[in-house]
C-alpha cells in the first residue's frame, strides 16, 4: 500500500495493500494493473515528486505531532523510539519523520518491495523498510509510539477494522495520524481561456466517482461514513485533533511541479476520457500539449495549491 498523494489519485497498487504515496498519485479505474505491469522507476519518480510538493506541508505536520507526544510524556508514556509509515511509498514522508524524530527508528511500510527499496535507497540508512501485506499483515509490523499513514487507508476495504489494527500495535500512549482527504489540489485559475470556466471542479467531479467506483470494488469494502476523529474513537482511540497544512506553489512553477502535473493530466486523461465531454476533452488535450504555450508545461497561470488534513488519535 503505497500512498501520500495528496489529491486522492489513486493507483494499481494500491488496491492489494500504494500512497501512494497513493497517494500514491494514481487515478480511479475500474480496473487495475498488476504489480508486473507497472513501470516502477517512472511510478517512484512521480511520487517522490508528489511527496516533495506537501515536504513542507509534512514537516510542519510532524512538528505538530511532536508537540502533541510531548504532551502526552507529561503522563508518563515516554519518547517517541519507533515510527511506522504505513503506506509509504518511496519514503519520502518517512524521511521527513525521521528528520523530526532524530533519536526514533523509523520504519518504511509497504506492498511494494520496488517501492521499499527505493525508499531504503533515498534514506541512506536512516529509514528502515518492512514489506507487508495490509490488512492481512498489520499484526506482523510491531510495536509503535506513532504511525503516520497518508492516504492510505481508503484502499483497504474496511476503513474502520483498518484503524481498528493499527491502534493495537501502538504502544501506550502513542499516537495514528491519518492523513486523509484534505482539499483537492488546483492548478489553474476558474477561467484560464480554453473551453468553459470551471473546467477544474468538472475534472473533479468525474474523478470522485472514480474514487467510489474504487471503493466499491475493494476487496471487503464496507460503506462508512467517513468522520475519521469518531472512526478513531471506535477504533479505541482518544481523538486528539485535526489540522490542515497548506501545500503552495505559487506561479510561476518549477520544471519538476510542471512534470508532475502533466503526468497527473495524463492520468485523468486515460481514466476519464468516457466521462468528459467532447469540449472538456479538447481542453484536456490542449493542456497536455508538450510544445504548445496552452500546455501545462508552459503555461504561466500555472500554480499548485492544495491542503492536507491531519487527524490524530492517542492510545491510553
Amino acid at each position: 500500500m503505497s500512498a501520500h498523494q495528496h489529491d486522492h489519485s489513486h493507483g494499481a497498487s494500491h488496491g492489494a495493500s500504494h500512497g501512494h504515496g497513493h497517494g500514491h498519485a494514481h487515478g480511479h479505474s475500474h480496473t487495475h494493473a498488476s504489480a508486473a505491469d507497472l513501470d516502477w522507476d517512472a511510478l517512484a519518480a512521480h511520487l517522490e515528486v508528489e511527496a516533495d510538493l506537501r515536504a513542507d506541508a509534512v514537516t510542519e505536520a510532524g512538528r505538530w505531532l511532536l508537540a502533541l507526544h510531548g504532551a502526552g510524556e507529561a503522563t508518563g508514556e515516554g519518547a517517541v523510539r519507533r515510527i511506522l509509515d504505513v503506506g509509504a511509498g518511496p519514503g519520502v514522508i518517512a524521511g521527513l519523520l525521521a528528520e523530526v524524530f532524530p533519536a526514533a527508528e523509523v520504519v518504511a511500510v509497504d506492498q511494494s518491495a520496488a517501492l521499499l527499496e527505493r525508499a531504503g535507497t533515498r534514506a541512506g540508512g536512516r529509514v528502515g523498510t518492512r514489506q507487508a501485506d495490509l490488512p492481512a499483515e498489520f499484526d506482523k509490523l510491531g510495536e509503535a509510539d506513532l504511525i503516520w499513514s497518508g492516504n492510505a487507508i481508503h484502499h483497504l476495504g474496511d476503513q474502520q477494522a483498518a484503524l481498528t489494527s493499527l491502534a493495537g500495535v501502538l504502544r501506550p500512549g502513542g499516537l495514528l495520524a491519518v492523513a486523509e482527504r484534505g482539499l483537492p489540489a488546483r492548478y489553474l485559475p476558474r477561467d484560464f481561456g480554453l473551453g468553459r470556466p470551471g473546467f477544474q471542479a468538472r475534472l473533479d467531479a468525474a474523478h470522485e466517482d472514480g474514487f467510489s467506483a474504487m471503493r466499491a470494488e475493494l476487496p471487503g469494502s464496507t460503506e462508512e461514513i467517513e468522520d475519521w476523529p469518531a472512526m478513531l474513537g471506535r477504533a479505541g482511540l482518544t481523538p486528539t485533533g485535526t489540522r490542515t497544512f497548506l501545500v503552495d506553489h505559487p506561479a510561476p512553477l518549477a520544471g519538476p511541479v510542471r512534470g508532475y502535473l502533466h503526468t497527473q493530466l495524463a492520468r485523468r486523461r486515460d481514466q476519464l476520457a468516457d466521462q468528459l465531454d467532447a469540449e472538456d476533452l479538447a481542453t484536456l488535450d490542449a493542456l497536455l500539449a508538450q510544445d504548445a504555450p496552452t500546455g501545462i508545461l508552459h503555461r504561466p497561470d500555472a500554480f499548485y495549491l492544495s491542503a492536507m488534513t491531519v487527524h490524530t488519535a492517542r492510545r491510553d
